[in-house]
């Protein structure tokens, strides 16, 4: 994967990782979910997990690919 590929994943990783939060947000609020709940939500929910891991893992092959 060339640089130019990695920060576009990165950018679609991150703006679905975005979508996701604001929909979990939205919802708790409709559900008048106390703040503390919804962000319990956010920061367990899985996909959430595995979005951050994957943007974690894009970044440091990007700054490996700088790096050459």
């Amino acid at each position: 994967m060339d640089q130019q590929d990695l920060e576009l994943s990165k950018k679609l990783i991150s703006s679905y990782k975005k979508r996701l939060e604001k929909e979990i947000l939205d919802r708790s609020m409709k559900l008048k979910m106390p703040q503390n709940k919804f962000e319990e939500i956010i920061n367990n929910n899985n996909e959430l997990v595995n979005l951050k891991k994957k943007l974690e893992d894009l970044e440091t092959e990007s700054e490996s690919h700088s790096k050459v």
